[in-house]
């Protein structure tokens, strides 16, 4: 199995990093991970909406790149379905089930997706109303992950 996780910007804070580093060295026994890092665009402070959806369109073309016709696409949206734990442990099992051999996490810059890139998703998800930084959204989505796994082999982990 193979998962992509597609973000847009770059991981800035040493203990961000470290955090992704932990979790995923300790997936390593469970998937191939693939951290693809996209260049953000600039976003004026008093941006107009037409400016906005230009850079969003930008970061979108970007991102579609990085997605295959048979990847199984999760984009991070706050208007998706919220999962618990289980739930979610669940989906990653079933989506191997079903044949795809890559799930691809897309999480968006600080303007969030463009809806092409949330069209193209299979499934739109969310972690809560709560509005995170993206940057640490990157260690909430690989912890997840790795706690789906652990949900799976029935590991103390999840308690």
């Amino acid at each position: 199995m193979k998962i992509k996780i597609i973000t847009v910007g770059k991981l800035k804070e040493s203990y961000l990093k470290d955090g992704m580093a932990e979790y995923v060295k300790r997936l390593h026994r469970f998937a191939k991970i693939d951290r693809i890092e996209l260049a953000d665009e600039k976003t004026p402070d008093k941006a107009s909406p037409a400016e906005n959806e230009a850079i969003l369109k930008k970061e979108a073309e970007r991102i579609l790149t990085k997605i295959n016709d048979r990847d199984y696409v999760i984009a991070l949206a706050i208007e998706g379905r919220q999962f618990a734990s289980e739930e979610f442990s669940q989906l990653v099992a079933n989506t191997l089930v079903k044949g795809y051999s890559t799930i691809t996490f897309v999480i968006g810059g600080s303007l969030g997706l463009h809806g092409v890139v949330k069209k193209r998703a299979n499934l739109l998800m969310s972690f809560g109303l709560l509005t995170l930084p993206h940057q640490l959204m990157r260690l909430v989505l690989v912890e997840q992950i790795y706690r789906s796994f652990m949900i799976q082999q029935g590991s103390p982990y999840h308690k």
